[in-house]
């Protein structure tokens, strides 16, 4: 079994063309993930000279290609429990937020042609127990009622359970216009597509300091290559666990780095995958210790969840892969000692709320907290964050938030075992 994504072992690397270091740029991208590699895009089509920095070996291999293969539509938080705090307008327009973001990956799987097995088949959320459908029920009445989504729909378990091939399922509420794609393939047609159009891409080149210059936009990026000067920046890093904690440390005392984990069968063959989950939708539990599962092209089973409350690590994830291979055989007992070949965790970049963040301070740019709903999010605020540089301040959806600090949150988070028995505790309760 191997430690390592499905999504990046099973994708052609991104070759980046070779350039020295440029001294000055138009903009200067932290990260290259898919909100950084999209802006990179819609930068330097519109002329900008765009510089992605990233610390890694090669783009897109932390959250970006470390994820479920997801690319759903809702919130990651109840629509109600949101139009309760906010109203329902702007409740309504978050999420609508993330109807638009599937539309953007669809839309630059057409335009650039990008093979990545896309496709739009529904997301399905599942109550493991009689008592969640009401809450689903709820979720659903609200998002008619209030003019949300008329198109989600309440399925009873014989309907569930004739497309998902398990007892354990009372119902769930199909969100018919989600997808998935494999994510490995996405990133290397998005890198190429950035480039292509002129964006240049920097991989292991982690910036460790950035200063201000002057009081308007203007900085200067320090990394171990050099010293980029950038009229615009745009931090895009995510969870990552790089860069010095005097730049980054605002936006880190505001995220919490939690693991969440990921095995992938062998090949199933096409009859047993089909059996198996015969709509090939996305799949989501409700519950706070969830899982979620998907086929591939290939007709592997992925099963993730937070298994574990913990960062990832090869030690790690492969105790967390003991826990899913447990919770595979409790969906799917049919499945029996199926071989893992892949084994892997990644880090979610949680706020408090669960919703993303997304703004300007102190002359710098910042897009990210996506939360677990990364992969559509994420590469429609690349996109929308370079209309904002380029002066559409109205282009960002989740303009205007505060984002207080997390309290006791000052550097790697040692809450996270509380928290997990915190979760575990509601599950068991409710």
């Amino acid at each position: 079994m191997k430690l390592d994504s499905y999504w990046t072992d099973s994708a052609p690397a991104f070759a980046p063309e070779a350039h020295e270091l440029p001294a000055q740029v138009d903009v200067a991208i932290v990260g290259g993930g898919f909100t950084g590699l999209s802006a990179a895009l819609a930068l330097a089509r519109r002329g900008a000279r765009v510089a992605v920095l990233e610390a890694g070996e090669r783009v897109a291999a932390e959250a970006s290609g470390r994820n479920g293969g997801h690319v759903n539509n809702g919130l990651a938080v109840d629509y109600a429990d949101v139009a309760a705090k906010v109203g329902v307008e702007r409740a309504r327009g978050w999420y609508h937020a993330y109807d638009a973001a599937v539309d953007t990956v669809a839309r630059l799987v057409r335009d650039e042609a990008i093979d990545c097995d896309f496709m739009r088949h529904g997301k399905l959320k599942l109550a493991t127990r009689a008592n969640q459908m009401a809450a689903l029920e709820h979720s659903a009445r609200r998002l008619v009622d209030d003019g949300v989504d008329c198109d989600v729909e309440l399925l009873d378990a014989a309907r569930v359970r004739a497309e998902v091939q398990s007892d354990r399922f009372h119902g769930g509420l199909l969100y018919k216009r989600s997808g998935q794609m494999h994510m490995g393939r996405f990133a290397h047609g998005l890198a190429t597509a950035a480039q292509r159009n002129g964006a240049q891409i920097h991989t292991s080149t982690e910036v460790s300091r950035i200063e201000r210059i002057g009081q308007g936009h203007a900085h200067r990026l320090h990394t171990g290559r050099g010293v980029v000067t950038a009229q615009q920046v745009l931090l895009a890093t995510g969870a990552t666990r790089h860069g010095g904690y005097g730049s980054f440390g605002w936006l880190r005392r505001r995220i919490v780095p939690i693991g969440s984990f990921i095995v992938v069968t062998e090949p199933l063959g096409a009859e047993r995958a089909q059996a198996l989950l015969a709509a090939r939708r996305t799949y989501t539990t409700i519950a706070n210790i969830h899982h979620y599962f998907r086929l591939t092209a290939d007709h592997r089973l992925v099963f993730g969840g937070r298994a574990r409350f913990a960062v990832s690590s090869p030690q790690s994830d492969a105790a967390s892969g003991d826990i899913l291979r447990a919770g595979l055989a409790e969906t799917f007992p049919q499945l029996g000692a199926v071989r893992l070949d892949y084994c892997w965790g990644g880090l979610v970049d949680m706020t408090q709320d669960r919703l993303p963040h997304a703004g300007e301070r102190d002359g710098l740019y910042y897009a990210m907290g996506y939360s677990g709903h990364g992969t559509q999010m994420s590469v429609h605020m690349g996109e929308r964050m370079a209309a904002v540089m380029g002066g559409n301040a109205g282009a960002n959806p989740w303009q205007g938030r505060e984002w207080p600090a997390i309290p006791g949150h000052f550097g790697p988070p040692w809450f996270l075992p509380a928290v997990g028995v915190y979760y575990r505790l509601k599950d068991r309760l409710a």
